[in-house]
């Protein structure tokens, strides 16, 4: 077979996103996009918040339109799984027996939901989440009311599962090994504050506990263990305890690895040709001088752009600052930052009995992270946030907290320099 000049494993955010890139910079040549799902590329934020409520349909996940890769030359081939690479052949296999040849590739492979050995843990009832299957089906079993359900993981999956299920009227119980919920992401003091939030609707916790036994009758469950011996009423369960990037291509094909593919900031890895971009990558960033691997979408989105534009030979590094976001009840958030820095507690603007405020994370005096809660949209309170973060100068924590100081003019009252 003819080598293909481009070839993309991996039908996410990042994969479809790198396609785009491709053509938007007028690269002319073969590309071939392969996907283990049986979808076209797809965004997974939704999935576990408006597109579950209902509040959003199918048209609202598609990363490209679907007559997209038909009109831009993009060989899509969905419901295919790459079984073997050779970097030194620069060629993969298809499950199929297929041999694809290719100039360049993109490991874009994501990553699966971690599971937990529990007895039990193949009755009905009992899952994880991670695909558009797994949000249709939590959908249809919640929609109607009146279930015992069991979140086991209290991380950002768990906890907007969880708003989900109770804003549908089911009694939800979360268990997680933390002592709040969301500790290790922002600290007790912000987690206690999704707790309260998450209580005030109805949800309890079992903290800090985990699930030792998952009990059922007639192959269904009907409940969960915890390892203290209490058991939990349960007519639906679903295991939200993170995530694994699927590094098996990688691993086999002898390419460096490290908490995911190790990149460099152009997301090339250490095999010639062979580039790597969203959860499965743990990428050099600029910013920071260390290795960051990133599951939220922003990190898919750019690293898809990023990695393109490398395969082209143009210059392109993943320089940008970190961003996720939740919706849950009446809470939106947004995050910018880098948490694995954050040592110490935030400075707080605005309060968080009102549920209005602004969280900044500082290190050495500068600022590294920041989370706002329901700030008002006009004051563009992220873009403030990224600014600060990439100005890496000292501000005082008294003017961040201060709210008669407007945030576009935080940089402006730094002190002079000396």
């Amino acid at each position: 077979m003819a080598v293909e000049d481009i070839l993309i494993v991996g039908g996410g955010l990042a994969g479809g996103t790198a396609a785009k890139t491709l053509r938007a910079e007028g690269f002319a040549g073969p590309v071939v996009l392969v996907a283990a799902e049986s979808h076209q590329p797809y965004l997974r934020p939704p999935l576990s918040k408006e597109y579950l409520l209902g509040k959003a349909g199918d048209d609202a996940l598609p990363v490209a339109p679907e007559d997209w890769y038909g009109a831009n030359d993009v060989d899509l081939r969905l419901g295919v799984r790459v079984t073997e690479l050779d970097p030194a052949g620069r060629a993969v296999v298809l499950d199929g027996g297929e041999r694809l040849e290719y100039a360049s590739l993109l490991l874009a492979t994501g990553a699966r939901p971690r599971t937990i050995p529990l007895p039990g843990s193949g009755l009905d009832g009992v899952g994880t989440f991670r695909t558009v299957e797994d949000s249709r089906r939590l959908h249809a079993r919640l929609a109607d009311g009146g279930l015992n359900v069991v979140m086991i993981g209290s991380g950002w999956i768990g906890m907007e599962l969880a708003a989900a299920a109770s804003t549908f009227g089911n009694t939800v119980t979360v268990l997680g090994r933390a002592e709040v919920p969301l500790g290790a992401a922002i600290g007790p003091d912000l987690g206690g504050f999704f707790r309260e939030l998450h209580e005030a609707h109805g949800v309890r916790f079992r903290l800090p506990a985990t699930a030792a036994e998952i009990q059922g009758r007639s192959g269904r469950v009907t409940g969960v263990v915890t390892d203290a011996g209490v058991v939990l009423p349960a007519d639906l369960v679903v295991i939200a305890v993170g995530v694994v990037p699927e590094l098996g291509l990688a691993e086999a094909a002898g390419i460096g690895i490290r908490n995911g593919i190790l990149t460099d900031a152009s997301l090339r890895t250490s095999a010639p040709g062979v580039f790597a971009a969203g959860d499965v990558a743990n990428a050099l960033q600029p910013f920071t001088g260390e290795h960051h691997r990133s599951e939220h979408w922003s990190n898919a989105l750019n690293g898809g752009k990023v990695a393109a534009k490398a395969m082209l030979g143009l210059d392109a590094a993943l320089d940008t600052i970190p961003y996720f976001y939740t919706d849950q009840y009446d809470v939106s958030m947004e995050y910018s930052g880098f948490p694995t820095l954050v040592a110490g507690p935030p400075v707080i603007r605005g309060s968080l009995a009102d549920k209005e405020f602004i969280a900044f994370w500082q290190r050495g005096g500068q600022v590294i992270a920041g989370m706002n809660v329901n700030w008002p949209r006009a004051a563009k309170p992220q873009k403030a946030i990224k600014a600060l973060i990439g100005a890496r100068t000292a501000v005082s924590p008294d003017l961040l907290a201060a709210s008669s100081v407007p945030l576009d003019q935080l940089l402006d009252q730094r002190p002079p320099e000396a």
